[in-house]
């Protein structure tokens, strides 16, 4: 997560949008702060709500996806929790730069459903946009021709178990007789990362991470867990995932 807010890109359009509002000054707060606060209020709205919108990917979005939901089931549910947490988020900013909350009574209720009818839009933009990378991929990874037909889901991880490798999806999990490195090679157009000598994991599968002494373990949406190694942990910190 840090490493996408520390896109150059992403830090761009954030600022940009910051400055715009800023300059605009719209619901009011070009009445009541002055053009460098205004602009630094809105810099704070658009970086802290932006940042609950990675999150609730991350958190919710993600692993749903790699569970079956459907799209609309997880822009829903994204959407709301997203505009919860930016309109608790949004009233403490303006709390504490303007000393009142940003509505009251059924201004309130109309605010908060503004902000998860903007959260569900973004969510849904962003669904549209991964389906449209997902039709311009090369194709299914070369390893799940390798899996019975009943296990070709999304890979979620790879194992290695002696001379074998225990493929993890979400259609179940399989072995079969190869090396890891190779495995791993056929993984392609998925993301991933090697955390341990024996373990790589599909970045979209990371639906957790615990600091277990110098490494740390990760929770994949199927409940299963898989060991970080202590050298493999710059990796994650490289992802964002720390």
């Amino acid at each position: 997560m840090r490493r996408h807010m520390s896109d150059p890109q992403v830090a761009a359009a954030l600022g940009g949008v910051g400055v715009i509002l800023g300059i605009a000054g719209p619901f009011g707060t070009d009445d009541v702060l002055r053009p460098l606060p205004r602009v630094a209020y809105w810099l704070a709205v658009a970086v802290v709500t932006y940042g609950l919108g990675v999150l609730a990917d991350l958190v919710i979005s993600r692993p749903l996806r790699l569970r079956g939901w459907p799209s609309w089931a997880r822009i829903a549910l994204d959407g709301v929790v997203t505009g919860l947490l930016a309109s608790a988020a949004v009233t403490l900013i303006t709390l504490a730069a303007l000393g009142n909350p940003p509505a009251r009574g059924r201004e309130w209720a109309g605010f908060i459903a503004a902000v998860i009818l903007i959260s569900m839009t973004i969510s849904a933009v962003g669904a549209v946009r991964r389906g449209r990378r997902k039709e311009s991929d090369s194709g299914a990874p070369a390893l799940l021709g390798r899996l019975p037909v009943a296990k070709r889901g999304s890979i979620l991880a790879l194992s290695a178990e002696d001379h074998y490798v225990r493929v993890r999806t979400t259609k179940g999990d399989a072995l079969i007789l190869m090396r890891l490195a190779d495995a791993i090679a056929e993984t392609s157009p998925v993301e991933g990362l090697r955390i341990h000598r024996s373990h790589w994991v599909a970045l979209g599968a990371v639906a957790g991470v615990t600091r277990r002494g110098d490494g740390a373990e990760i929770t994949l949406p199927t409940g299963e867990t898989v060991p970080v190694s202590r050298a493999n942990m710059a990796g994650l910190r490289e992802k964002g995932l720390l």
